[in-house]
């Protein structure tokens, strides 16, 4: 590894990361070119999981310390109030839906302000982002 390809890998974690949050950023597509420009797979997507969840665990924190705040202001919005009403039929088994676009980002925060069990929402936010990374890695590697 050189200095060139950490700064890629941090540049990676990093988009990331935000698009974990409701930043309007496709990692997916982050995740994709890296990997057209690169034959190490696996340090790709180690960086891209890694900044996702902490991206998620950002979303989680906002949503446990803003939650009022964050509700009133938010829940008029057409993503935040569907990912609501599914939050409330579902409660923590909703965050199987927390990859897919649009409701997955308000998802996250609601678990926060719903206060949902930290290792819970771990495991599965975790898993699932690890997973679709893993699933673009394969596709990249036929």
């Amino acid at each position: 590894m050189n200095s060139i390809e950490d700064l890629n890998y941090i540049g990676l974690m990093t988009y990331s990361f935000l698009a974990a949050t409701v930043i309007p950023l496709s990692s997916e597509a982050a995740l994709a070119t890296a990997l057209a420009f690169s034959k190490d797979r696996a340090p790709l997507l180690f960086f891209a999981t890694i900044g996702n969840c902490a991206g998620v665990v950002f979303n989680f924190w906002l949503g446990w310390k803003g939650e009022e705040k964050f509700l009133r202001k938010n829940l008029q919005k057409k993503s935040v109030a569907r990912a609501y009403k599914i939050m409330q039929r579902w409660g923590k088994w909703s965050l199987i839906f927390s990859w897919m676009p649009v409701i997955g980002d308000p998802i996250t925060v609601l678990a926060g302000v719903l206060k949902l069990n930290i290792f819970i929402f771990a495991l599965v936010t975790f898993s699932l982002r690890f997973l679709r990374y893993l699933f673009i890695v394969g596709l990249f590697s036929l």
